[in-house]
């Protein structure tokens, strides 16, 4: 694809051959991607665009590729494709859907401030496809035209013309799939047409619309939400489009469609998202935090029911493994000047021999009530405890000012002390090291990694 629009721009615009190759190196390259998409996915789209040659090394790729998710793509382009001056306003509440090929998403927003509550359906314009073709293979059981061949052709009419003209009121809908020889009255076939009556067509289009309906109501309750924009391909039809408004017209939400076809609603909306930046906080859709070993507390019922998780620290204290530090809590605002510092630390029976590779494993909690622990008392970790990248570091620098320390019981250790550097940029979280050397305080940057095994040299 990236080859595509390199030769398609240099083609089509004038000098483009030079323009192109007087840009390339500064050129930013916005992917956008699903909903439910993090950075361990990104980190998977980066290694993609290394080896796909768009970008040369892992730090050009930090610098010049941004995410942006579909839902958020997808609201930049409809408020770019409605009269949103006419009803947008501070502290306007408003939802968007985006009813694509395979999934319906619906994302909530307040004006200048995000709020999201994602519900991710399995339900969009390929479930009706696939409806209309459970349906014709019931009409057609006992016809010879019930073949899986004359099934796809006319599944592929359907969707290229019912499901998009489909509103509801046509008492008939022709499907013009053969020839003039292609004839079966007993099942409305003549000439190649085969007729599907009004209640044929609705019910491919039930269960779908139900389901999105059902979303849109999750994500409304309890809320009082003024405008829903219904954009994505399948958002398009008038039959949902209908639908949708007998559904909230009753309930003050007012039903917004795009004026232009929306079917590149993400990719369009990227390139607007990129330029405008109109949406100035984002909320955490989980916790976020790493593992740590507090001191052993045989007071603590919790501490006691993991007592087979303790073990003896270099530093000489008596420590237990499993412990959840949270970074980020869930549904944290974060804008453009978040930023949040954490201290952490590592202790050695010797003086470490190389600190050029220096990972953490940063987990999601995505239960909703809080954790403590990132594993039972087994040491199993949490069914909605996950690995959510690794971020590594070199901290070679700090090798040399590295000093023996005194511990418990007349113990010597030695002990790397640093602290990571949160920010929040764009979509992506970034990080830095932050470590204290010869008495002045160093940064140095971090890799953030799929949700892969650490390789060390």
């Amino acid at each position: 694809m990236f080859d595509c629009t390199k030769s398609f721009f240099e083609t089509n615009t004038p000098n483009g051959v030079a323009i192109w190759n007087r840009l390339k190196d500064d050129m930013v390259l916005v992917l956008c991607t699903p909903n439910g998409w993090d950075t361990a996915q990104q980190g998977f789209m980066k290694q993609a665009a290394r080896q796909a040659g768009m970008v040369d090394s892992e730090e050009e790729a930090d610098l010049r590729i941004e995410f942006v998710t579909e839902g958020e793509a997808s609201v930049h382009y409809a408020l770019a494709r409605t009269h949103s001056q006419t009803w947008l306003k501070k502290g306007t509440m408003f939802a968007v859907t985006d009813a694509g090929g395979s999934t319906v998403d619906s994302t909530l927003y307040e004006c200048k401030e995000l709020s999201p509550r994602l519900v991710l359906e399995e339900a969009g314009g390929v479930f009706v496809d696939r409806q209309a073709e459970s349906m014709l293979k019931e009409k057609l059981i006992d016809s010879r035209y019930g073949d899986d061949g004359s099934i796809h052709d006319m599944v592929e009419i359907f969707e290229k013309k019912t499901k998009r003209l489909f509103n509801g009121t046509q008492d008939s809908n022709v499907l013009d799939f053969g020839g003039r020889r292609d004839n079966d009255r007993d099942h409305n076939i003549i000439q190649g047409k085969i007729t599907l009556t009004r209640n044929e067509v609705s019910r491919t289009f039930d269960e779908v619309i139900t389901r999105t309906v059902n979303s849109c109501l999750k994500l409304l309750r309890g809320r009082k939400i003024q405008y829903l924009l219904l954009v994505g391909g399948f958002g398009e039809s008038p039959y949902l489009r209908s639908r949708l408004k007998d559904t909230f017209s009753g309930k003050g939400t007012e039903v917004v469609t795009v004026e232009e076809p929306s079917k590149k609603a993400a990719a369009e909306g990227a390139t607007i998202w990129y330029t405008k930046q109109l949406v100035a906080a984002r909320a955490s859709r989980y916790t976020i935090g790493i593992g740590v070993c507090p001191a052993y507390d045989a007071s603590d019922p919790d501490h006691v029911l993991r007592r087979d998780l303790a073990y003896d620290d270099p530093d000489g204290c008596r420590r237990i493994s499993g412990h959840f530090k949270v970074w980020i809590e869930k549904d944290t605002k974060m804008n453009q000047d978040f930023r949040l510092e954490f201290s952490s630390r590592r202790n050695y029976d010797t003086k470490p021999t190389s600190l050029a590779w220096f990972s953490s494993e940063v987990l999601a909690w995505e239960g909703e009530l809080p954790t403590k622990w990132t594993s039972d008392a087994t040491g199993t970790i949490l069914p909605r405890m996950r690995r959510l990248c690794y971020v590594r570091g070199d901290l070679s620098p700090l090798l040399p000012h590295l000093t023996q320390k005194d511990g418990r019981n007349g113990s010597k250790f030695w002990c790397v002390e640093y602290k990571f550097i949160i920010t929040f940029g764009g979509t992506k979280l970034q990080a830095r090291l932050q470590w204290t050397e010869g008495g002045e305080t160093r940064e140095g940057p971090i890799q953030v990694s799929p949700n892969l095994s650490p390789n060390h040299p």
